[in-house]
């Protein structure tokens, strides 16, 4: 078996018709490019080699026992080694989550950052309240957490079938005072057919719902064809699968409308993929696949990443999930991204912007981990739109070209308008502009706006503009004026923020302080691209 680059795919017919009308209309501009560049400071991100890494993660675990007792943890804390940064000037950024008697500490990760010889800069922390609870036996039964998560489930999901699984003992810290609880994971399938992993955490002494939220992350496109492209495909046996060696072993297959298991191999003869039209089977897989390929290469090449989880290793792709489902999701159990067919079969949900949406969700899982509920859940779908954003731009594919537009292709809503505006958010009707005491109660897509927003004033600046044929008009939530200091470098500084300063739970105050942090690391304390932050943090009311 042997590695193989396919020439490039044929996607015809009226999608490809409809791309060039779109192309036709493209107008020129600095679409975000940077203005004049300063010169970046040595915390950029290196790139890291998978064995690299591997190293840096080894001698991180082997003084785990130091670094905690460095840090002033209790006799019971132990440090969980998740993942590892390491800066231009040589500053290490080690992630790790807590335990507190063998037990996890939900909401006790956090981020220590040493200088290039070893010693302690600072941490960042989850919380910073001493982990330590009165008693590690629990007043009422596992079999009570259960029975109470599985009627949350049946109440907040609608689910169509709910299983609650043994529940875990835990120490909750993510809010309040640390106590004794229970993570119960209910399995189920809601309505519309989407896979759900509630973790209901309950109180061990009292019985109270303490807060819940779903492992299964969604977000909703519909393929628009991205032309003749080329895939990373492999021989095998006389023909050739979707199978991307060149980007860790990436792999698109064919669940064939189910709902279950790892879908079957794509296969060709030829290598030749897809004919552009939804009733060929291949032709979402090609979306997909190459999807998937684009993420990739963004991640590496400006963020210096190799992979979801920084370690080289591929996820795969599914497609042809269930009967006319709606939606694609992205799920850490199988480390995958899933795609439904859309509405009667015949638009598969495979955008590049779709593709890039749900890897980011991986990414941010391996990373900062945003719990997905209240703000931080927020902040963990804008993060899926800013970077679905960007590789959007990164790609450069004339048929489907860079916007600030979400799901600008998929027409959910039958009008030809997009699922959702970052330049301004309330446009489509649910999604805030600027924070408020409200925004943590909301739905992550709709809360996501304040970081959308935020972004798009970071990147482009308040007012009226024209990028790529799309007028946006920005406001801010003060009538203030916010001048951008480029997409190039506000992509660096979330990135940054995301990976090496933001927590499970942090909020939007905490972003900001995050992204402040970013910038003065890449560009200088008193550098225009530290004030451009605060500038449009502030435009968008976070303070």
């Amino acid at each position: 078996m042997t590695p193989h680059i396919s020439r490039k795919t044929r996607v015809t017919g009226g999608a490809l018709a409809a791309a060039a009308l779109l192309a036709a209309g493209i107008t020129a501009g600095t679409a975000g490019a940077s203005p004049a560049p300063t010169p970046v400071k040595d915390a950029s991100p290196l790139k890291l080699s998978a064995s690299h890494r591997a190293e840096l993660l080894r001698d991180a675990g082997a003084v785990r026992a130091q670094t905690a007792k460095a840090l002033g943890l209790g006799s019971q804390e132990k440090l969980v080694v998740k993942d590892v940064i390491k800066d231009a000037d040589g500053t290490t950024h080690t992630r790790y989550d807590r335990t507190y008697a063998g037990l996890p500490v939900l909401g006790g990760d956090l981020v220590v950052h040493t200088a290039k010889g070893g010693a302690i800069k600072s941490t960042t922390k989850s919380t910073n309240k001493a982990i330590a609870v009165a008693s590690l036996t629990a007043k009422i039964a596992p079999q009570a957490a259960a029975k109470s998560a599985q009627g949350t489930a049946a109440k907040s999901l609608a689910a169509k079938k709910a299983d609650a699984q043994a529940p875990k003992k835990v120490v909750w810290a993510a809010s309040g005072s640390p106590v004794l609880a229970y993570d119960t994971v209910v399995k189920g399938v809601q309505k519309d057919g989407t896979p759900s992993r509630l973790h209901v955490i309950t109180d061990a002494d009292s019985g109270k719902k303490l807060f819940q939220y779903d492992e299964i992350h969604t977000g909703k496109g519909e393929s628009e064809y991205s032309g003749s492209v080329e895939l990373g495909t492999k021989k095998d046996g006389g023909k050739f699968t979707l199978t991307d060696d060149g980007r860790g072993g990436h792999k698109t297959t064919d669940l064939g409308n189910s709902e279950s298991g790892d879908g079957k191999p794509f296969t060709d003869d030829d290598d030749a993929w897809g004919t552009g039209k939804p009733d060929d089977p291949q032709t979402a897989a090609v979306d997909a696949h190459y999807g998937a390929a684009e993420t990739w290469d963004y991640y590496k090449t400006v963020h210096g990443r190799s992979g979801i989880k920084g370690d080289g290793k591929g996820a795969s792709s599914r497609v042809h999930y269930g009967n006319s489902y709606v939606n694609a999701f992205w799920d850490d159990s199988c480390f995958c991204m899933t795609y439904g067919d859309g509405e009667g079969n015949k638009k598969p949900l495979t955008a590049i912007d779709v593709a890039a949406h749900e890897m980011s969700h991986g990414v941010t899982s391996a990373t900062a981990n945003l719990t997905y509920s209240g703000e931080s859940g927020g902040l963990n779908e804008g993060t899926s739109d800013i970077f679905g954003t960007s590789v959007e731009f990164y790609a450069k594919n004339d048929k489907d070209p860079g916007d600030y537009l979400i799901g600008e292709k998929i027409d959910i809503n039958g009008d030809g308008t997009p699922l959702r505006y970052m330049d301004k958010p309330s446009k489509d009707g649910q999604s805030q502009d600027s924070w408020d005491s409200n925004t943590g109660n909301l739905d992550p897509h709709y809360s996501s706006g304040v970081a959308n927003h935020f972004f798009y004033l970071l990147s482009e600046g308040s007012g009226a503009k024209d990028i790529n044929g799309v007028h946006y008009d920005s406001p801010t939530a003060d009538g203030s004026k916010v001048d951008g200091i480029g997409r190039d470098k506000a992509e660096k500084i979330w990135f940054k923020a995301l990976t090496e300063y933001m927590t499970s739970n942090t909020d939007y105050k905490a972003a900001r302080e995050a992204t402040v942090k970013a910038a003065t690391d890449l560009y200088g304390k008193d550098s225009a691209e530290v004030k451009g932050v605060e500038s449009a943090w502030t435009g968008v009311n976070v303070k």
